[in-house]
C-alpha cells in the first residue's frame, strides 16, 4: 500500500519513552507537510495531561511506558477526547496485547522498526476513520484467534460478494477512498457497503468487523 504524498493538516503528539525513538519519529513525520508535532511525552500520565492540554488530532503511542502504560493512557484519552486518533507503535505483538490495544480505542497498530511509509499509511487510515493493523500483527492475530462461532459464520454468510471484497480490504487497513479506487467504486458506495457489513455482522466499528473476518478465515 503506497502512502499518500500529502496528508490533511493534523497536530501530532508523540508518546515514547526512548529519546532516540522519539527524535526519530519527529524527524520522520517532519517530512510530511500536513503533520505538525505539537508535543511529546515520555510516560502515560504525561501523555494524558498533554493530550488534554494540546488536543492533538493524532497521537503516536508506545505501549511500554513507565507509570501508566499506553493502553491505559489511550483509554483515558479516548474517554475525554473521543475524536483523537491513536496510532499504537510498539514492539509488543502478542495477540492479547494487540486485542487489548485495539479494545482500548486505538485506531491503528504498527510495530516498532516498521517503515516510515507504513506508519504514514496507518496515520492516513486513522485520519479517514479506518482501522489499520500492521500486516505482521494481522498474521499473528489470525494465527492465534479462536475459530469463529457458528453465529459469526452465519453472519459472514449474509454478506454479498461485493461486501466480502470490501471487508477483505478493510482487514488490510485500507481507507474508504483506497477501497473505492481498488474496486472502481464511488466513495459513497463504499460507505454504504461498510455500513451494510457492520449491520450484518452486528458490530460497532471496523476493528470488530476485521476480527470476525480473521476468525472466519476469509482473509
Amino acid at each position: 500500500m503506497t502512502p499518500p504524498s500529502d496528508l490533511p493538516p493534523a497536530k501530532v503528539l508523540i508518546v515514547e519513552d526512548d529519546p532516540m525513538m522519539q527524535l526519530g519519529l519527529e524527524q520522520a513525520l517532519a517530512g510530511y507537510p500536513g503533520l505538525t508535532v505539537v508535543g511529546r511525552a515520555d510516560d502515560g500520565y504525561i501523555a494524558v495531561e498533554e493530550a488534554l492540554r494540546l488536543k492533538p488530532d493524532i497521537i503516536v503511542m508506545d505501549i511500554g511506558l513507565p507509570r501508566l502504560d499506553g493502553i491505559a493512557a489511550t483509554q483515558q484519552i479516548k474517554a475525554a477526547l473521543p475524536s483523537v486518533r491513536v496510532v499504537m507503535l510498539t514492539s509488543h505483538t502478542t495477540e492479547n496485547e494487540v486485542i487489548a490495544a485495539l479494545s482500548s480505542g486505538a485506531d491503528a497498530y504498527c510495530v516498532k522498526g516498521t517503515s516510515v511509509d507504513r506508519l504514514i499509511t496507518a496515520i492516513a487510515a486513522a485520519q479517514e476513520g479506518a482501522s489499520y493493523l500492521d500486516p505482521q500483527v494481522a498474521r499473528r492475530v489470525m494465527d492465534h484467534l479462536k475459530p469463529s462461532a457458528p453465529t459469526e459464520t452465519a453472519m459472514i454468510g449474509q454478506l454479498s460478494q461485493r461486501e466480502l471484497e470490501v471487508l477483505k480490504l478493510m482487514v488490510e487497513g485500507q481507507s474508504n477512498p483506497e477501497i473505492a479506487a481498488a474496486l472502481y467504486l464511488s466513495p459513497n458506495t463504499v460507505k454504504t457497503h461498510v455500513r451494510g457489513i457492520m449491520n450484518k455482522l452486528a458490530v460497532d466499528d471496523r476493528v470488530q468487523a476485521a476480527v470476525i473476518a480473521l476468525r472466519a478465515g476469509i482473509v
